[in-house]
């Protein structure tokens, strides 16, 4: 049965930062690109982030490219999302999901699995 489990949510004020953490099981990690999305209030699950299973190809939403940082290690199954000057617009659940398929990152059903999310709230 794959998982994957999100991690490191939280509240957090304006300029500050949060390091997400996406634990994958049930899989053979290395195979799958990763994705992060968020969701907030009444409005439509959005792209932030992705990166190959190689972890050399890298994509970014427009709202957040140079703030935030994707990385992964394949030996410890794990992606990770390094958010910095955090806004009030990020308050959001946060995703990560899991595809095979690398040519369209940022649409959501290319992915296969995904985590059950967690919250990130941040305070003006």
């Amino acid at each position: 049965q794959v998982q994957l489990v999100e991690s490191g949510g939280g509240l957090v004020q304006a300029g500050g930062s949060l390091r997400l953490s996406c634990a994958a099981s049930g899989l053979t990690f290395s195979n799958y690109n990763m994705g992060w999305f968020r969701q907030a209030p009444g409005k439509e699950r959005e792209f932030v982030a992705a990166i190959r299973w190689s972890g050399i190809s890298t994509a970014y939403g427009d709202s957040v490219k140079g703030r935030f940082t994707i990385s992964r290690d394949n030996a410890k199954n794990t992606a990770w999302l390094q958010m910095n000057s955090l806004k009030a617009d990020d308050t959001a659940v946060y995703y990560c999901a899991a595809t095979t398929i690398w040519v369209t990152p940022r649409l959501q059903n290319m992915y296969n699995y995904w985590g059950q999310g967690t919250q990130v709230t941040v305070s003006s």
